[in-house]
């Protein structure tokens, strides 16, 4: 991998996910796992940008309807029942990425994938882009979801192991297995000295 064509992408790291006065806290869907990520993520950031990478952060997003009730896909609201209006709003605090993270740019999206119906691959592609390092939350989702679009599109893909965090272990350690058939699998250390050897 290059640095100056490799960029970071930081799935879902957003306040209503994994901080504790978040949406999803607010309705009892924790997760220590995630909380402990951006501590192991900053480091990759720091260093990938250092390098001449850039960090881009996709943001899940409930669009408002009418009356301003949240837009949300059946699935989602049959697994948290609890999201409400204000969750996850496009530019809230809820919203945003987690304040130990920064990005050179983000992705707000409305499903699993970073890719689907963003402006990321055009993006990725003006910025010379063709490796992509993919952490965040859920393994099994969204972190799946924009590996494999990332793959398809012929992103040379590196998946940060412990980067990555899903509600069960066994659902991450099963994901991660299942992802090393379209990518590269390494830890947020073993990311670091990637981008330090290059």
């Amino acid at each position: 991998m290059t640095p100056q064509s490799t960029a970071l992408l930081i799935v879902d790291l957003q306040n209503d996910f994994i901080h504790p006065k978040g949406a999803y806290a607010r309705g009892g869907a924790v997760s220590a796992a995630a909380a402990a990520l951006p501590a192991r993520v900053k480091p990759v950031a720091d260093a990938l940008r250092n390098a001449g990478g850039c960090v881009v952060s996709s943001h899940f997003t409930l669009w408002p309807g009418s009356g301003g009730a949240p837009l949300i896909s059946p699935h989602l609201l049959k697994l948290r029942p609890f999201l409400r209006q204000g969750d996850f709003v496009r530019g809230g605090w809820g919203h945003a990425l987690v304040d130990e993270l920064g990005a050179d740019f983000g992705v707000d999206k409305v499903a699993y994938s970073a890719f689907y119906m963003t402006q990321l691959e055009w993006v990725l592609r003006k910025r010379g882009i063709d490796t992509l390092m993919v952490c965040g939350i859920v393994t099994n989702g969204g972190v799946a979801s924009s590996a494999r679009d990332a793959h398809v599109r012929d992103l040379h893909v590196i998946v940060l192991e412990d980067g990555c965090a899903a509600f069960k272990q066994g659902v991450h350690d099963t994901s991660i297995r299942d992802l090393a058939n379209i990518g590269d699998i390494t830890t947020c250390a073993g990311a670091i000295q990637m981008i330090a050897g290059a």
